[in-house]
């Protein structure tokens, strides 16, 4: 066969009868052929490699949407290489640089809060840029998850379930996220619902127990946290206290992040901002504006779902 025929039949395109196709591909793998990458992307102006830039060192947000973002794009022949700038500007730039000088299709941006930015100027690149879980540059293609959304669930699965004192433990009023999940928890549970700020931290957990249960007020039935951490914490306080959750109490959390929910006793009900599928919608996103198709710039925030377990009574769903 002709050297065009072969290398229509491994590229996938061309017009070939289906055996023929097969037939070469066949031959290409017995013989252990590898198509020159670096020729491929000479001839199409591509690297085929996207680069992710992210300061969430510990990996809590960031690793779930690389795992999105490379099942995304996988199938596409594109590799993704992640970069940890922690908060250094300098380290920012050399990162940008390498990705750069590399020939990247284009960048994956993300981060440890939604409403900052990197610390690194990523605005006027060569390569398109798409924000995943992190602040973008106005104008950009930017996704996050719905916070809102998430609380709302939460809020409204404990008043299902029959709770009615509802309460909310929630992180720090500088948080964008925060302050997003106390406005809807109170646009359902009513707008004189207790919100209590904090920090992010089991501590803090304990903390507002031992506050609440020492005044001499009514208990709340239900509490909703703004993360799986001071949930932990919550479910903690309360069995020291001999409160039974979920029998007395139903508690709920916010991230879904599995090492943390599913150790606390009981395993912990809570909000999974879908990161992976985030990460995914943006490695596609990504590719096209590297294809050069449009995409309409703005803010995309994408639904949560509640994974239901033993903390709050009632059976597993996902929404």
């Amino acid at each position: 066969m002709s050297v065009s025929t072969v290398s229509k039949a491994l590229n996938g395109n061309g017009r070939m009868a289906d055996d023929t196709r097969e037939r070469i591909k066949r031959m290409a793998a017995e013989i252990g052929f590898r198509p020159n990458a670096l020729a491929r992307g000479l001839l199409s102006n591509r690297s085929f490699t996207v680069g992710l830039l992210t300061n969430d060192t510990y990996g809590r947000f960031t690793l779930p949407v690389m795992a999105g973002i490379s099942e995304a794009l996988v199938d596409h022949g594109v590799s993704v290489f992640l970069c940890a700038i922690e908060d250094d500007p300098a380290l920012g730039k050399v990162h940008v640089d390498a990705m750069l000088d590399k020939q990247v299709d284009g960048i994956i941006a993300t981060g440890k809060r939604v409403d900052r930015s990197l610390p690194v100027d990523l605005a006027r690149l060569p390569v398109p840029v798409v924000y995943a879980f992190t602040k973008g540059e106005p104008g950009s293609v930017t996704l996050t998850a719905d916070d809102r959304h998430g609380a709302t669930l939460a809020t409204k699965w404990l008043k299902e379930i029959g709770r009615k004192r509802l309460l909310h433990i929630s992180g720090p009023k500088d948080f964008v996220s925060a302050v997003e999940r106390a406005e809807a928890f109170r646009e359902a549970a009513g707008r004189d619902a207790p919100v209590l700020h904090g920090v992010w931290s089991e501590a803090w957990g304990h903390e507002a127990i031992e506050r609440i249960w020492n005044e001499g007020d009514e208990k709340p039935d239900g509490i909703f946290c703004g993360n799986d951490q001071i949930a932990r914490g919550v479910v903690d306080a309360l069995r020291e206290r001999g409160v039974k959750v979920p029998d007395d109490v139903s508690v709920i959390g916010f991230d879904n992040w599995e090492i943390m929910a599913a150790q606390t006793r009981p395993p912990l009900t809570t909000v999974d901002m879908n990161l992976k599928e985030l990460g995914r919608e943006a490695g596609l996103m990504v590719l096209a504006l590297a294809e050069g198709r449009a995409i309409e710039p703005g803010l995309r925030k994408l639904p949560c779902k509640l994974v239901v377990r033993e903390s709050c009574g009632g059976t597993d769903r996902r929404n």
